[in-house]
């Protein structure tokens, strides 16, 4: 393990004494969650490390900007209904973020104790409070402000469309979700695997938005059943565009189009909302494959790589860089390892092979080396020369990024998008070239993670609720 990985696992701020596991081999043959998290007493125990800095650096460098002492606080002295309803004001998605979010790179990396000893672990008491009300029925609803008699409408049901449905509902205004596919929650529904997330706590979330009255319209896909002019037209008085980066990025290399070549996009939908790994119940057909190899070094690579070690095939993860310059999480990175799956690191992609009926059985590679650095200290690969090489395989998922799909800008004339095909927005106000109309997280930020989006969500709620009440927005 590099050293690198070695810091950013130390950086996490998680004991792994005190965060139980199943065992890599067990856990690698099925879909249960992989930490199972704090006791009670631990996360009392932990909580009272918290120093409640004067100036908590934990809390700007959380894109929700969570009062993070304020809730620690709560857990320290046992009020753990007290925690959870103060996050819940705060953060729409407090079970989901205390799993998946980056705070080795935010809240734990900026707390004053990881300079010489241990973070406090945020994630895990995030975590520990929203489950522990979840489970135990303790949660409380926040209370909402009077009506406004103002509609708003939320296109997508991803982690962007739930934190700005929640923000409108609290603060008293109608709200209704028009989402694309057939159970709410985007990326959190389709894209992260359920042994990283449990459907069950997404949709213990969408419940909470449902009794605070907002309406999700579910196969109501905007750009195609309406467009965004229509729904300004069908009164809509604000709307905020979360509709993602669904749209899968591929590499352009010869025989990419094989059969047996997936999108990390479509591979994890198979397994999530299609449940093909509980074939035959649902109807999903299953990837059946011997050998997985997965193209890609980010979280969604760690998620598709350690599926395919599940769906019973033996996983390759390639990626072009070095070990110390994968984006993903340094957990996932060491979960992946010990479950088994092979790493060829400083291995780039340069054809895939078929047979003769157009089926995968191969992935043609290159090896390389690092380069110069760049001006940001990153870096480059150089790939050695004659160095090319074969991985037999039977089936190939593609994880290199995703773009937002162009259907809503195409069907509506007057939103802007950038070269990059992102919406265009104010950068104060989240503001798009429509008057009244918002949008944030990876539509506008192209693919990030899910607390950005949610960050943004929130900036662009703030300013919607200037704009229903007719201030000025900057």
């Amino acid at each position: 393990m590099s050293e690198n990985t070695e810091r950013k696992l130390k950086a996490s701020g998680l004991p792994r004494h005190a965060m139980p596991e199943q065992n890599p081999k067990k856990r690698a043959t099925n879909f249960e969650e992989v930490p199972k998290g704090f006791p009670l007493e631990v996360a009392m125990a932990e909580a009272t490390r918290c120093l409640r800095c004067p100036k908590p650096r934990c809390v700007a460098a959380c894109p929700v900007n969570i009062n993070i002492p304020d809730f620690i606080d709560s857990i320290a002295k046992g009020e753990i209904q007290e925690a959870a309803s103060k996050l819940k004001k705060q953060s729409a998605l407090s079970a989901v973020c205390g799993r998946v979010c980056p705070q080795e790179l935010q809240c734990e990396g900026s707390c004053i104790l990881g300079i010489r000893s241990k973070p406090v672990a945020i994630g895990a008491l995030e975590r520990f409070a929203a489950d522990y009300v979840r489970e135990n029925n303790l949660e409380k609803v926040p209370e909402k402000a009077e009506s406004t008699g103002k509609k708003v409408a939320i296109i997508g049901c991803g982690p962007a469309g739930i934190t700005a449905a929640l923000e409108m509902a609290l603060a008293g205004h109608d709200v209704e979700i028009f989402e694309g596919l057939h159970y709410p929650g985007g990326v959190l529904m389709y894209g992260i695997p359920q042994f990283r997330l449990p459907k069950e706590i997404v949709v213990h979330e969408i419940e909470t938005l449902k009794s605070l009255g907002v309406k999700i319209h579910l196969n109501h896909l905007i750009g195609q059943m309406e467009s965004v002019d229509e729904l300004k037209a069908n009164g809509f008085d604000a709307i905020f565009i979360g509709s993602g980066a669904g749209l899968p990025n591929f590499m352009g290399i010869e025989g990419e189009n094989s059969v047996g070549v997936f999108s990390a996009n479509e591979f994890l939908t198979r397994f999530n909302l299609m449940k093909a790994y509980q074939f035959p119940v649902y109807g999903t057909t299953p990837i059946k494959a011997k050998h997985i190899i997965t193209i890609g070094g980010g979280n969604v690579a760690m998620d598709s790589a350690r599926t395919a070690l599940r769906a019973g095939a033996k996983s390759t993860l390639v990626y072009r860089r070095a070990r110390e310059q994968m984006p993903a999480r340094a957990e996932e990175v060491h979960h992946a390892e010990q479950e088994g799956v092979n790493f060829q690191l400083l291995t780039a992609p340069k054809r895939v092979i078929a047979d003769e009926n157009g089926k995968v059985v191969g992935l043609e590679c290159s090896k390389m080396q690092l380069g110069e650095a760049d001006a940001s200290g990153r870096q480059s690969v150089v790939e050695i020369p004659d160095s090319n090489f074969v991985i037999e395989c039977d089936a190939i998922v593609v994880s290199i990024g995703n773009r937002p799909n162009p259907l809503i800008p195409m069907t509506c004339k007057n939103l802007k998008t950038t070269k990059k095909g992102t919406l265009e927005v104010n950068p104060e106000t989240l503001q798009t070239s429509m008057e009244g109309v918002f949008a944030g997280g990876d539509v506008v930020s192209g693919a990030a993670t899910v607390i950005s989006a949610m960050g943004q969500a929130k900036k662009a709620a703030a300013s919607m609720n200037k704009y229903l009440r007719g201030e000025p927005l900057e």
